[in-house]
């Protein structure tokens, strides 16, 4: 490269970080000290410092006590840093008054995932659910992001009043733009309900990937569909969600989606904002939980991810699909770990799991056969034979179940084999009590 151009090239911002930790319950562990490390890094931020501060008794209005924030502020000033990260929860005053303390940026937990997520997305859909998610984030801070809320537009005429304040102006105009966003992502939303239903048509069964940021499912992805979805060791690599073909060993084709990661207090706002996007997880036919066996922190992970998982049960309204798990990063688990794993994998019950390497390609053809078999296992296989009235009990079938075959008969009805989840079953029983059901 030229020397004058890397002359040019502008020096990365310096990022000094701390946790702020209330009680032994949330003293944060090395893992977590090393995840808050990788998100300012992912940011493209240079890492000064990062270390956890016991608080306490919380300052309502800069969070830290005096002392702690002189340390922080004197650490800061000691790098030369350009940016403070407050890997928690800050309120709009306190953030605020921390920048007007400490002279630099100050971003807390959900500001630093946002702007993360904000890089990574590359998609005209993902770049709206980011927008989303950070107007819904700004418009909770207003106080902190304008300077001039105290000014007041004046009105015209002598009885129209001191007009309208520049506060309630500004959360107009964001209001608008969250209002036609949303309203931009309900078309996404149709969009990628005509989509699933045409993959439902097609016979396809759909899988989802799944899991906390960071344990490999791009990789894993990759390494299933021959795909070449950006993967690298950081957090949020993959935002936008990727749908690919895979070959499974006897039901043939089916379609594989790689999803956003999962995180430790997932923002509000993001799971609002890729509701969307998350839908195509939640209306899956098998979600693989892919964990990074090789982490400290794997157990909490996989507690994170089932939260964030209820959460999204719970708001849209839609059940839990079947689950497996793909133990990833067996190839970096010394031999002793990798035993136990693998015999624990074995006699794993209550959901199936297969240890795995996504880099080196161990144990795929292990996942494949244990996908199809949870496939079957979730499924029944049903013939019902229909009347010329009973249209709708028709399109039910083709919307919530594979038809495999379907014969007009003699006398005019038709008669229909149709694989349903096991679920299904019961709910087109209690939708169509009439009409009768054999294996």
């Amino acid at each position: 490269m030229n020397d004058k151009l890397i002359d040019r090239l502008p020096e990365p911002e310096i990022a000094g970080a701390v946790i702020p930790w209330f009680s032994p319950v949330n003293r944060p562990t090395e893992e977590r000290m090393q995840e808050t490390a990788g998100l300012v890094e992912a940011l493209g931020c240079k890492l000064a410092f990062v270390h956890a501060d016991h608080i306490r008794k919380v300052n309502s209005s800069v969070l830290f006590s005096g002392g702690l924030l002189d340390r922080f502020a004197e650490d800061l000033e000691e790098h030369n840093c350009t940016i403070a990260v407050v890997d928690g929860a800050l309120t709009p005053v306190q953030q605020r008054n921390l920048e007007t303390r400490l002279g630099v940026k100050v971003i807390d937990r959900t500001g630093l995932i946002l702007e993360i997520f904000g890089l990574r997305a590359r998609t005209k859909e993902g770049r709206l659910q980011v927008e989303l998610a950070r107007l819904l984030y700004e418009r909770s801070r207003l106080v902190r992001t304008w300077t001039h809320l105290e000014r007041q537009r004046g009105g015209g005429g002598f009885l129209s009043g001191p007009g309208e304040s520049q506060l309630e102006s500004d959360r107009r105009m964001l209001d608008d733009r969250i209002v036609r966003l949303r309203r931009d992502l309900d078309d996404v939303r149709r969009t990628r309900a005509v989509q699933r239903a045409g993959r439902k048509r097609g016979g396809k069964p759909i899988i989802a990937l799944v899991g906390y940021t960071n344990s490999g499912k791009s990789t894993l992805f990759n390494r299933l569909s021959g795909a070449k979805v950006f993967a690298k060791d950081m957090p949020f690599a993959t935002l936008d969600p990727t749908i690919r073909r895979i070959d499974l060993p006897t039901l043939g084709e089916a379609a594989l989606i790689d999803t956003v990661g999962f995180i430790t207090d997932l923002p509000t706002h993001l799971v609002d904002s890729f509701k969307a996007t998350l839908e195509e997880a939640m209306q899956a036919d098998l979600l693989v939980h892919v964990r990074d066996r090789s982490s400290a922190a794997d157990v909490e992970q996989a507690k994170d991810v089932d939260i964030v998982l209820a959460r999204l049960e719970k708001e849209t309204g839609l059940p839990l699909p079947p689950m497996i798990e793909a133990w990833n990063k067996s190839d970096i688990l010394p031999p002793e770990r990798f035993e136990a794993l693998e015999i624990a994998a074995k006699g794993h019950t209550d959901t199936p799991a297969v240890l795995v390497s996504a880099l080196q390609g161990r144990g795929m053809q292990s996942l494949l056969y244990e996908i199809e078999h949870a496939l079957l296992r979730g499924a029944r296989d049903v013939a019902v034979i229909l009347s010329p009235q009973d249209g709708r009990a028709r399109a039910w079938l083709h919307s919530h179940g594979d038809v495999n075959a379907e014969t007009n008969l003699n006398d005019g009805r038709v008669a229909l084999s149709v694989r349903l989840p096991i679920e299904r079953v019961g709910q087109f029983q209690a939708e169509f009590p009439d009409i009768g059901i054999d294996d």
